[in-house]
């Protein structure tokens, strides 16, 4: 075939276009200044309205329901158990888990106080018979079975109550049935007493249908509002109010800090200094990431860490004497860090990082072990590891040790100052930076670990950037007072942490003192450079940098600039941004399409936030080629197959 003289002019104007364009970003001036950004929770909570709609009024994605004007205890309730698991939906538990719940309260009262009008209705189905069965349970229930009416809670026009029980008008039936049957298979739970649950459970499959059918059949009200208060006792004792559990490792851990803190005061004193000083190395060591499970207690273990040889799970850390730490002594504990090895001698599987734990030094190891033996104990027996034969085996982990291991304690270098050498011990000790920033081979060894030119993180998607400067300079990696910046708060000018980093700023750097932070950035920026991969530029093709150039304009521009600025303080920048020039597309893939928030943090109480994107995988090859290939850039191309890989 052969192109027509019209459509070869047309390639050929845009392909000028496009060149044009690439000049002038090159050899223009500066880019423009970062661009105001509303200081508001409404422009926050943009990643939430992404999906929910404007004002939190619903989506035509059908599945999405309306947040606005739903009672705010409730609202507060529903984002408490996305975060901490008693929901099942890994979209808004990634979303949420580095928030706090002063600012989950903020977002649930944000979202209570819109009183906006319900859209259109739902489609109706369901036949005669089962829209008869569902009005009778709705508006009767079935008193010999102990079902009260669904209006004895909801409210008698079916809009919710105050505080905290919700509306069920205005929700498709797909999503009706969905959370009904999530209620009665416990995929989702309430704070005790699970009323919901109880009831889900004595309805039969066909009633659960019914009901649906009905309820999505309703005519919408003009008013949305919740009745301020219920016109009669709630039939049930029913778990409405919003209870915090311990949540993230974050929560967890201040949970456990605070509970060791009571039981000190119980005992007639403050914490000791050596367990205020432990206390703090756990979090600098960020072991409750590890050893809470989502949504448990405070570090009694239970998380599985996927490694490209099966899982491994977290072990408790708590002192309860049969499946804790109660039986062990600090020799016991020193060994584990320093050598390896359990209170019996038995080889540890190396997820448990004791290649940069042998580092630390036996006072930071007491200090340590009297906070952990100040927790509460839990009791929580430690699950087995799924580990593929041989690889669990003790033979083959002594082999593993005598080619990768030697216990080592941290010396100083006489050469350099104190700090210098604190960050030294800091990042390749107890910060165990090289877990994640310095390479593996196909043992799962880390090479060159010093070195932290950056890694794959075993069985995920995600790419570790190098911390080590990089050479050619990697524009927009943070170096210096930006480095301490972005540990400290997880953004800075040219990126924001995500994925796991955010877990890191979350768990453990944001509570670093000043100096420490200093001290690791001293020595993180004395590293040796390593050569930063830099693949040849394939210009992505006019009708991808088309349609890429229109999505950025329709989902991105507002927030980062139609020139990529940013806005400081709230969204990065992307032009210039090392994340968005890296030959690794995976942490852009990822970024896109979950979307997430930067970590709570006390210089940053309330993060602005990004919405997942919708995008089909071309979208998201045609959005990310765009931005590599804009405002002077020239990283490859992002084709619809690489998106696919890593999603």
């Amino acid at each position: 075939m052969h192109a027509s003289p019209k459509s070869s002019l047309r390639w050929l104007l845009l392909a000028l276009v496009a060149w044009l364009a690439g000049q002038g970003a090159l050899a223009g001036s500066e880019p423009p200044p970062p661009q105001p950004v509303p200081d508001t929770l409404a422009q926050r909570a943009l990643a939430c309205t992404g999906c929910h709609g404007p004002q939190g009024r619903s989506s035509p994605l059908g599945y999405v329901p309306r947040i606005a004007g739903k009672p705010e205890a409730y609202l507060l309730n529903q984002l408490l158990a996305f975060r901490d698991g008693r929901r099942a939906h890994d979209g808004m538990a990634r979303l949420l888990q580095h928030l706090d719940e002063p600012y989950l309260a903020a977002l649930a009262a944000h979202f209570a106080a819109q009183q906006v009008a319900y859209g259109e209705p739902p489609a109706a189905t369901g036949d005669a018979r089962s829209l008869a069965l569902g009005q009778r349970l709705a508006l009767r229930g079935d008193g010999a079975r102990g079902l009260p009416a669904c209006v004895r809670c909801h409210g008698a026009a079916l809009t919710g109550v105050a505080p905290a029980v919700p509306g069920l008008l205005g929700l498709p039936r797909g999503y009706l049935v969905a959370q009904l049957g999530a209620w009665r298979t416990g995929v989702r739970r309430s704070a005790a007493s699970d009323c919901m649950a109880g009831l889900a459970q004595g309805l039969r499959p066909e009633e659960i249908a019914a009901l649906a059918d009905w309820l999505a059949a309703q005519a919408l009200p003009t008013d949305a509002r919740p009745l301020a208060r219920a016109a009669e006792p709630m039939p049930k004792d029913c778990g409405m109010q919003p209870r915090s559990t311990a949540g993230t490792p974050v929560a967890a851990a201040a949970a456990a800090a605070a509970a060791a803190s009571a039981s000190a005061s119980a005992a007639g004193g403050a914490p000791s200094a050596q367990v205020t000083r432990g206390a703090y190395l756990a979090r600098v060591g960020n072991c409750a990431a590890c050893h809470t499970a989502r949504g448990g207690p405070a570090y009694a273990g239970g998380r599985g860490l996927a490694t490209p040889f099966g899982m491994v799970y977290a072990s408790n850390l708590t002192p309860d004497a049969a499946t804790g730490l109660g039986r062990w002594r600090a020799d016991d504990f020193w060994q584990a860090l320093h050598q390896g090895r359990s209170r019996d001698g038995r080889l540890l599987a190396p997820a448990f990082p004791y290649t940069e734990f042998s580092l630390v030094n036996r006072a930071d190891s007491d200090a340590l072990w009297a906070y952990l033996q100040s927790l509460p104990p839990v009791v929580r027996p430690n699950q087995p590891h799924s580990l593929l034969w041989p690889f669990g085996t003790q033979a083959a982990l002594w082999a593993w040790r005598t080619l990768y291991f030697q216990p080592q304690p941290f010396k100083p270098d006489p050469a350099q100052s104190l700090a210098w050498n604190r960050g030294a011990y800091l990042v390749r000790g107890l910060g165990h930076c090289a877990a994640c920033h310095a390479p593996r081979n196909a043992l799962g060894a880390t090479q060159s670990p010093l070195a932290l030119a950056g890694g794959q993180l075993p069985e995920q998607p995600w790419f570790a950037p190098p911390l080590a400067p990089t050479r050619p300079p990697s524009p927009g990696q943070p170096q210096g007072e930006a480095l301490v910046q972005a540990l400290k708060t997880g953004l800075w000018r040219h990126g924001s942490a995500n994925g796991p980093m955010a877990e890191v700023v979350a768990g453990s750097t944001r509570f670093w003192t000043d100096d420490d932070l200093q001290a690791a950035a001293l020595y993180l920026s004395s590293l040796p450079p390593v050569d930063r991969p830099v693949s040849r530029a394939v210009a992505a093709p006019a009708l991808q940098r088309e349609l890429g150039a229109a999505l950025y304009t329709e989902h991105c521009a507002a927030c980062h600039g139609a020139q990529g600025q940013g806005v400081a303080g709230a969204y990065p920048a992307l032009a210039g941004n090392a994340t968005v020039l890296s030959p690794y597309t995976g942490n852009l893939v990822q970024s896109l399409v979950h979307g997430g928030f930067t970590p709570v943090s006390r210089n940053n109480p309330r993060p602005y936030g990004m919405p997942p994107q919708a995008l089909s995988d071309a979208e998201l090859a045609a959005v990310l080629s765009h931005i590599r290939q804009a405002w002077g850039q020239q990283a490859p191309a992002v084709t619809e197959i690489e998106v696919r890989r890593q999603r």
